[in-house]
């Protein structure tokens, strides 16, 4: 059987694993991005704001790391969002429009008890790299 090439993602420009993990990790076209909180990068702590700040700089830090790997937002096929409270629900969906604004990706949403850092909000994603051909069903 032929191997199958893996290749770390890892950039600068978004936040610095804390623990044994990649930023993400490719294998062949399909990259796994890890979990993204509201954190700044450059200073390693979350942002201010509440939970829609939050979100938008975890979007910000899954679009460095796709950005690395030679992809965006239109790689991304599915994601998973963690939320401390489900209430937050419509804002997440609102901000997350903003970042995915056609074909949208498959997606699950969760509440659950806690998150690092105390973070409100934490989206990680399945992208493929390359083009992608939309077709109808």
């Amino acid at each position: 059987m032929a191997a199958v090439a893996r290749r770390i993602i890892s950039t600068a420009k978004a936040p610095t694993p804390v623990g044994a993990y990649s930023q993400a990790v490719l294998v062949d076209r399909t990259m796994y991005v890890a979990g993204q909180i509201g954190i700044e990068p450059s200073s390693g702590q979350l942002v201010s704001g509440g939970v829609k700040e939050e979100f938008k700089q975890a979007l910000k830090n899954l679009g460095e790391i796709l950005k690395a790997a030679g992809c965006d937002y239109d790689n991304v096929v599915k994601t998973t969002v963690l939320m401390a409270d489900i209430k937050d629900f419509n804002d997440m969906n609102d901000i997350y429009k903003q970042y995915f604004s056609s074909n949208f990706t498959a997606r699950a949403a969760f509440q659950v008890a806690a998150l690092p850092k105390g973070a409100r909000i934490e989206i990680e994603a399945v992208a493929i790299k390359g083009p992608i051909q939309d077709i109808s069903a």
